[in-house]
């Protein structure tokens, strides 16, 4: 069973991304920008393999849906 921390510094590592907080705020402003009816995975800043892990995270309810829900809610505000 995996017990490591799902947090957005882990998820961002997980998507293969820089995972200090800076950074992260950084991307966050820059890709601010999901309608409201585009999918997260959908979106055009993702590689094929982001993309398919942010779907998978969601559609099996892992341990990761959490917190890409809130990657999904701060890429929209």
């Amino acid at each position: 069973m995996d017990t490591s921390s799902h947090n957005i510094s882990a998820l961002f590592a997980q998507l293969g991304l820089p995972n200090n907080s800076d950074e992260i705020e950084r991307f966050i402003e820059s890709h601010r920008s999901l309608r409201k009816t585009e999918d997260l995975s959908a979106a055009d800043f993702w590689n094929e393999s982001q993309a398919s892990f942010l779907r998978e995270a969601i559609a099996e309810d892992s341990d990761w849906a959490e917190i890409v829900d809130q990657l999904d809610a701060r890429l929209r505000t």
